[in-house]
């Protein structure tokens, strides 16, 4: 014979009832969080770009986090300093730590450091272009360099301004490219168009932070499978 949980049932559901109600009472006047009621919704994995012919095959990336300078150099390299930086994270927004992140790029003149780039523009003996760092454990990351100026790419015309990523989980790689807000080359770049969301790769430059008021700021948030 089955035991009649009749009031038990009841209770539990006008409780349900009653947190529904005071939650959404609470986002109705902005103090609980939507993600406190709904599931967390997942991350778009950030979308791929070509690797493109300058990967820099010739020499090994700096470590320090910092290309505009390079050891024995004479200075600073040329161009606008720049910070990029942003979080790691999976779809389920977990921050993925222990990853690599390779970023390589032209110059200021829109020159790569690479023996086939045949660019006229000069090279920058203060600026190697090229640098890795690995994630901590929140998958922030960070590195100093110069913006890129946008440059001759044969047939295909000109390629607006852009750093290269590469980006080594344990179960996943993403190679992508980071563009820059207000280039007059993105709406004609068949690269950046390829994307299902070319405004998912641009960024936005923002102002410097006090200590380091020579250096512009990018933030690019990068998603991965982990």
């Amino acid at each position: 014979m089955s035991v009649d949980n009749g009031p038990q049932n009841r209770r539990a559901a006008l409780g349900r009832r009653t947190v529904l109600k005071a939650s959404a009472a609470l986002l109705a006047v902005g103090l609980l969080p939507p993600a406190a009621v709904f599931a967390k919704t997942a991350l778009n994995r950030t979308q791929d770009q070509i690797l493109g012919p300058f990967y820099p095959i010739m020499s090994k990336p700096d470590r320090s986090g910092d290309l505009t300078r390079v050891p024995g150099g004479s200075g600073r390299a040329k161009g606008q300093p720049l910070i990029i930086t942003g979080h790691l994270r999976d779809p389920s927004g977990e921050p993925v730590a222990g990853a690599e992140i390779e970023i390589w790029q032209a110059n200021a003149a829109g020159r790569y450091a690479h023996p086939d780039d045949t660019n006229p523009a000069p090279l920058d003996p203060n600026f190697q272009g090229f640098g890795a760092i690995t994630t901590g454990a929140d998958g922030l990351y960070r590195f100093k360099t110069i913006k890129p100026l946008h440059y001759p790419a044969g047939t295909i015309g000109i390629r607006p301004a852009h750093i290269h990523f590469d980006v080594r989980g344990r179960h996943d790689e993403l190679v992508t490219q980071m563009y820059f807000e207000g280039d007059p080359y993105n709406e004609k770049d068949a690269f950046l168009q390829s994307a299902l969301n070319p405004e998912a790769l641009i960024v936005k430059l923002r102002s410097p932070a006090p200590e380091e008021p020579e250096f512009m700021v990018a933030v690019f948030d990068l998603v991965i499978r982990g």
